[in-house]
């Protein structure tokens, strides 16, 4: 059933088999377009509303009319995910924090606010996480559409983690040695493999037979938290291990399937070995990163081996250089050249005792 067209100065109305649509031409556009209601009142209203929207694009630009919905459309429809690797769930309370706004109208200021608004008491990182890194991300994939002007927004600070603390070769090797007692080689080498070369638990655990070339030393992995394939290059002790393990091509070199699994037997090792408790992470990337600078690694080698893209992430989070000052002094140490200590101590003014006058 057809209903009269509603004839007007711009678009068209008219019901299709009881749903209402618009058709016409606005500023040479053509314009056929179902308004998704069955209700004449309410049609009438979405009609004009569209007009407006149409000839003030028409006039100003997409930056005019493109909302955040829009935006967020587009991004997650296009392969976009909410820019911390996620699904886009962290994506959808900000859609609803700013629903009907104009995506080139919010600021940076703003998107600090909404972060406090929607997560308060939480850490400074979550609020990075969860809400400036995805909103910002929708925000620059309409910059890249058009739609609006690039944003800047300075994050929340981050305090240096004080909850991972590196493992040293002492520690490992007490590991190593208390698991291999207990007839746990694929564990010995998880967290060897972790600790030499960055890589993630959840992406460990997923290494199959077919991805490792012993010979050449490497490994590969399969999509990580980045969303790229990358390789990992292997010490001779880690080649060694991982030979014993006998992995066929489409089994785990590990055994292991649960993170959680890992860390809870990881923690009944280290007491039964008499050492500190450490997670996967303190053990592994935490490690990874801190060691390799602490033994003058460069640090551009060290973001690479270790699958980093952000240099202020690794510096902040994962660097703790406990040696920093005596390793300072001992170059300049070297720069002065050997120095008579016991001559240099007999120059120096005796300390004078506090209680005398």
């Amino acid at each position: 059933m057809r209903a009269k067209p509603h004839r007007s100065k711009g678009l068209d109305l008219k019901c299709i088999d009881g749903v209402w649509h618009v058709s016409g031409t606005i500023a040479g556009e053509r314009i056929r377009k179902s308004l998704g209601t069955r209700d004449e009142t309410t049609a009438l209203q979405l009609k004009a509303d569209y007009e407006t929207r149409l000839w003030k694009r028409h006039q100003f630009g997409e930056e005019a009319v493109r909302t955040f919905e829009e935006a967020a459309v587009e991004y997650l429809q296009h392969g976009g995910k909410d820019g911390t690797g996620g699904d886009g769930k962290f994506i959808k309370p900000i859609l609803a924090h700013f629903k009907g706004r104009r995506v080139g109208s919010i600021t940076g200021a703003e998107l600090r606010s909404m972060a406090n608004t929607l997560y308060p008491g939480r850490a400074p990182a979550t609020k990075n996480r969860q809400a400036i890194v995805p909103a910002r991300a929708v925000i620059m994939y309409a910059h890249h559409l058009g739609w609006c002007g690039a944003i800047s927004v300075e994050q929340f600070k981050v305090p240096k983690s004080k909850k991972h603390k590196p493992a040293t070769r002492e520690w490992l090797d007490k590991f190593m040695a208390e698991a291999d007692r207990r007839k746990l080689p694929h564990l010995s080498c998880l967290v060897l493999f972790m600790h030499q070369t960055g890589t993630r638990i959840s992406e460990a655990i997923r290494i199959v037979g077919k991805d490792l070339d012993l010979p050449a030393r490497i490994v590969v992995l399969g999509k990580t938290k980045t969303d790229e394939w990358v390789t990992r290059y292997l010490t001779a002790e880690l080649v060694a291990r991982i030979a014993g393990l006998d992995a066929k091509d489409d089994e785990r070199i590990f055994g292991y399937t649960d993170p959680k699994a890992v860390n809870r037997v990881m923690k009944r090792v280290a007491k039964d070995a008499g050492i500190e408790m450490l997670t996967t992470h303190s053990a592994g990337r935490h490690s990874f990163a801190t060691n390799a600078i602490n033994a003058n690694a460069p640090i551009k080698d060290a973001m690479d081996a270790g699958g980093w893209k952000s240099a202020r992430l690794f510096m902040e989070t994962y660097v703790h250089s406990h040696e920093a000052g005596k390793n300072v002094a001992s170059i300049f140490d070297r720069q002065t050249g050997p120095i008579d200590m016991n001559e240099a101590s007999a120059k120096l003014p005796r300390r004078r005792n506090a209680q005398k006058s």
